[in-house]
Order: structure tokens, then sequence, then C-alpha cells
């Protein structure tokens, strides 16, 4: 005598066996894998191969170290000239001993189509050029701010578009520790929030903090450490096995602001983003490839271009991939990148920025020396956790 399980067994495949007679069990079915499959969505992305067009007049990229995309959707690069090596700057030494090539401007603007259409950069009147420039943005009104990580780099700079001299804010080799309001320690990265005015500073290689100014006039507003606390300067070893540290390891590589008032900051060396309210209240954390050590994981991070800016996507030099998460729970959800030198792959992949469109843009440091478009495709299920280089898919 059978089971009432048994039975139920049963009769659920004498219903299925009578749907599938009637063509029904396998819409069924399909609508419910298909239920579930949508509920891992994420963006897809793939590499444009031809952006940007080569540049002009010989030049060439050393370390691409910061990228930034403006209100018309032009990409702003920042790259270090006296990185590119002796072998290829033939032309450019006194005197030449070849024909290539030249280093570019320090500060390059391309328009959406990968034109470049504006260069500049350099030291100049009234300002303290960084040893090291390192990070660009581009604030909502239009000003282009630059970081730096040189030995003796404790300051940001805010030009106009054209580079034009705004403003300093600390003194170039004068910092006193991460608790000195008036100058910085090797600022890795800005960002302004239009809403408050309010310039956040990712501070960075030297010191261990998020920093807050006024960014028309410079005045200190507010900083903090990991956690919210007052910042230490005591050095650590990041140990994955350990609790988390308690202050920010070096460097804090970014600090970023969404649209709902919160901070985002690339604690790079502890492979984690922490997430804070604007005044310095901690809200939650999350890690990405923990196990990442020497330089961490967490390199740079850009919103999506949703109204809700539900995803944010993370720039991890080590492992050389573009995490994609959700935002409201650090989870992550797919990643693309590989190691190497062609299209899609990455050399250092360094720093991250977003368009209007949701395309991504990259920039490499080292001798990877580049800017990347990567175009946003729509959205769809997540397939894979790791997805290696996103080559255009009429091509694959």
């Amino acid at each position: 005598m059978r089971s009432v399980q048994s039975k139920r067994l049963y009769g659920c495949a004498a219903f299925l066996a009578v749907l599938a007679a009637l063509g029904v069990a396998q819409l069924v079915l399909d609508r419910g894998a298909g239920a579930q499959e949508n509920r891992g969505q994420a963006p897809r992305f793939e590499v444009d191969p031809l952006w940007p067009k080569p540049l002009p007049n010989n030049w060439v990229l050393g370390m691409t170290i910061g990228v930034a995309v403006d209100a018309q959707n032009h990409v702003w690069i920042v790259h270090r000239q006296a990185s590119v090596e002796d072998n290829f700057k033939a032309a450019a030494l006194n005197p030449p001993f070849g024909t290539c090539c030249i280093p570019a401007p320090p500060v390059l603007e391309f328009d959406a189509a990968g034109n470049l259409v504006g260069h500049w950069g350099g030291p100049g009147p009234g300002y303290e050029w960084p040893d090291s420039n390192h990070g660009i943005t581009v604030d909502h009104k239009g000003n282009v701010w630059i970081g730096s990580n040189g030995p003796k780099d404790t300051h940001v700079l805010k030009f106009t578009k054209s580079g034009k001299f705004l403003l300093q804010i600390g003194k170039m080799g004068k910092s006193g520790g991460s608790n000195d309001t008036e100058n910085l320690g090797k600022p890795a990265k800005v960002y302004v929030d239009p809403s408050t005015n309010e310039l956040y500073v990712g501070d960075g290689y030297g010191n261990r903090r998020v920093i807050v100014y006024d960014a028309d006039t410079g005045k200190y507003k507010r900083h903090w450490g990991a956690y919210g606390n007052k910042p230490d300067d005591t050095p650590f070893k990041y140990n994955p096995d350990a609790p988390p540290p308690q202050q920010f390891g070096n460097p804090v590589h970014c600090a970023e602001v969404s649209k709902d008032g919160l901070v985002y900051a690339c604690d790079r060396s502890v492979d984690r983003v922490q997430v804070f309210q604007k005044n310095g209240t901690f809200v939650k954390e999350g890690f990405f490839a923990k196990r990442t050590l020497r330089s961490g994981s967490v390199w740079d991070l850009a919103f999506s271009r949703d109204p809700q800016q539900r995803y944010i996507y993370i720039a991890d030099r080590v492992n050389e991939k573009v995490y994609i998460a959700l935002r409201d729970s650090l989870e992550l959800l797919t990643s693309f990148g590989a190691g190497g030198r062609q299209p899609g792959q990455f050399y250092g992949v360094h720093s991250i920025a977003t368009d209007s469109a949701g395309n991504i843009y990259t920039t490499e440091t080292y001798s990877g020396a580049r800017v990347q478009k990567f175009v946003f495709k729509g959205m769809g299920p997540v397939q894979k956790t790791d997805q290696g280089v996103v080559w255009p898919s009429s091509s694959r």
C-alpha cells in the first residue's frame, strides 16, 4: 500500500503527463525557469575596440591614472608624462634619436565619438603642479580637479575646462597627518556633491581619511576615518582572516557621493567599500576579492546611470577585472575583464567612470597606459560570475 507522500508524487507525475499531452507542461516549466533567471539581472557591456581615435601629433600616453565624464559626455583623462620610457619618446629627447614619439599633455579631453578636442596641463603660475598627478574629476559647474600622490604632494588643484587655474587646497610638502585640516596627504581623487557644493577627498596615499571642503573657497568642513572613527595613522598589515581593521588602509583611493546622499569610500588595500552618511556616520561595508593582498582590489568605483543608481562598478587592478555589484547590498553579481593588452583586457586597470548612456570608461596605469570604452548593451541575466573579455557579440 502506497504512503500518502507516494500518492502525492504519483498524482503530480500524472498531472504533468496530462499537461505534456496538452502541450502545456513545457510552457509552465519555461515560465518558471525564466522567472527564476530574471531575478539575477545585471547590466551587460561590450568593449569598443575602436574608441578612442588615435592621438594626433605623434603623442603617446604614460601611466593613465584618472578618468571622468562631464555633462556633455566628454571623456577626460589624466596621465603621467614622465612615466613614458625613453625608448618610447625618442622624438622628445634632446637630441632626438628617432621619430617616435612625444608624451601627450597631461590632461586630455575626448568627445563622445573619441576625437581629441582639448588638452593642457603641467606647471604654471600661481599653483604647484603635482610631482605625480593622480585622479581627475569634472564637477557639476564644469570645473576640472586633479589629485596627486607624489612624495611631496599634499594638495589638490582646480581648473576651468580650458586649463585656467582656480584653486589649490593644501600646500605642497606640508602634510601634518590624517587630522591636519589645512593640508592633504597624497590625495587620490575628489568628488564634488552638486547638492551642497562640497568637495569630498579620498585622502589618500599618505593619510587615511575622507575629508570635506567647500568646493568654491576650500574651507574645511569635516573628516573621518574607517567606521566614522577619528583617523589614526598607525600602520598595519591587512590580514583577510582577522577581524576587519578599524582604520582605513593606504590608500583611501576614492570618495564618491550617490544621489541619495551616501558616501562610498574605496579602502583599496583592505579590499572593501565603506558607506557613510554625509556627516561621517558609518552605514555598511562590503568586501570584494577579500583575499587580495598587497595593493588590494578596490581601486575606484562608479555608479550606474539609471535614476536609482542601482549598480556600482569597481575597478580591480590586481585581479584585472571590473566588478558589477548591487549598490544597496554591495552584493557582487558578476565581473568582466582579464589580464592582457588586447581590447577588453586590462594591464593595470586603475580608474572608472560612466557616461549618461550608461557606458563605462576605464584607464590603465603602469605600462597599460590607455583608456578603454565599454558599451552598455542593456540588462540581461547573470549567466557567469566572471565573464572574461566582453568582446563584441557580432565577432564572437
